[in-house]
């Protein structure tokens, strides 16, 4: 089944605007289909192709020349042949054809550093996560328990046909790491980086130590500070900032980590199950994760740049999410129960004390699945809270929800 894309508008849009549109984003979240899907009659080349990209390394000119189109190409997986860009670009500027070039890319340091080095002006990046909860909702294919969401994540393939999940991901990160990492003079150790991906999972949503992390893998600070790196540039992970202002406290410094999939998160963690997901430990990070990821993904989809935070005093007093809009900051709490508790808004309302901001909207999102109307905040079932951001652009921070 074809799930409708959310973010095809601005994909379109920016198409009509640049020669060239690159949809970056993690593997197998549906960049190839969607291009293929919004331009049809672009001439497709996958450079995941070993054949292919020896020809792309060896003559770049001629290698495009090769394939003449009067409507464009769509080059799949551009980070095995950066050096296209360079002939991308002059190309442009002679065809002056807007939309002509659609590039996909899934590691971001390697596509971001060539756009800037070559096609700055020239090209739209367009970041494509996995599936959204809305996305998911409006294909009719989510799930009506949280935790089978957290346990399948979001990616189009654990959506099919009753695939099997634990495969399906165990085949991805075996992929991920032998295909992605191996070609990173970073790591030399394969081993040591999976332990080191296994050892973030256990540390989900939680705030980042460098020193536990080094220690507990065998890998020096600066070692740590560099895996991370290529996670997230990878779209594996996301750090989560904190969120800081003139409080006149001490505030925690150091960025929490999610993965942008928690199916990912689940098959590091060894969770079978979605029942094992319930009864886990950690259900309370990775109903946090899935959550946050979401929200991070809705401004994506309308192809805005997130600044999500957290805040967090030294004292305890912690609200999970921070959204930074124009006008002021919105908090919004995330529960992983299906009961609302008073308690559950005593951080939110510590925190609008101390923002000095009583009467701003807030939101507690909770694994229920009914939406509320509390004094202290709006209540958002986890499904509702696909569309917290669009209802946030359409002003219902206001109090219109």
């Amino acid at each position: 089944m074809l799930v409708k894309r959310t973010i095809a508008d601005q994909i379109m849009e920016a198409a009509s605007e640049y020669p060239a549109v690159a949809i970056v984003g993690p593997r197998q979240s549906g960049k190839t289909t969607l291009a293929q899907t919004l331009f049809p009659s672009h001439v497709y080349i996958s450079l995941e192709d070993y054949d292919v990209r020896e020809l792309a390394h060896a003559d770049p000119r001629r290698f495009l020349g090769d394939y003449p189109s009067e409507s464009g190409i769509i080059l799949d997986e551009i980070q095995h042949a950066p050096k296209l860009l360079s002939y991308i670009q002059t190309i442009a500027d002679r065809e002056k054809k807007h939309g002509f070039f659609i590039v996909t890319g899934s590691q971001n340091f390697l596509v971001n550093e060539a756009i800037t080095q070559t096609l700055a002006g020239r090209m739209a990046v367009i970041t494509l996560l996995p599936l959204s909860i809305s996305e998911l909702k409006g294909a009719g294919l989510l799930p009506e328990k949280i935790e089978a969401l957290v346990f399948k994540g979001s990616y189009p393939k654990a959506h099919a046909e009753n695939p099997n999940i634990k495969r399906l991901y165990a085949n991805y990160l075996k992929l991920y790491v032998e295909r992605d990492v191996r070609t990173i003079k970073m790591v030399a150790d394969l081993n040591q980086f999976q332990t080191f991906m296994r050892l973030l999972a256990g540390r989900i949503g939680q705030i980042v130590d460098l020193t536990s992390l080094g220690n507990d893998c065998g890998i020096t600070q600066n070692t740590v500070k560099s895996w991370i790196s290529i996670l997230e540039a990878s779209y594996v992970i996301f750090p989560l900032h904190p969120y800081f202002n003139n409080f006149g406290k001490r505030l925690i410094k150091s960025p929490k980590i999610y993965f942008i999939d928690t199916g990912i998160a689940c098959s590091l963690l060894k969770i079978n199950s979605a029942e094992e997901v319930a009864s886990h430990s950690l259900r309370g990070g990775l109903v946090e994760s899935l959550i946050i990821s979401d929200i991070l993904k809705q401004y994506y989809n309308i192809d805005e740049a997130p600044r999500l935070y957290f805040w967090r005093d030294k004292v305890g007093h912690e609200v999970d999410c921070i959204i930074d809009q124009s006008q002021h900051p919105i908090p919004v709490e995330i529960k992983s129960g299906q009961t609302i508790a008073s308690d559950f808004f005593n951080n939110m309302m510590y925190w609008k004390k101390a923002a000095e901001l009583p009467d701003v909207q807030s939101y507690l999102i909770y694994a229920g699945d009914k939406d509320q109307s509390w004094p202290q905040a709006q209540v958002l079932s986890w499904q509702s809270a696909g569309e917290l951001v669009k209802n946030l652009e359409a002003g219902s921070h206001k109090g219109i929800f």
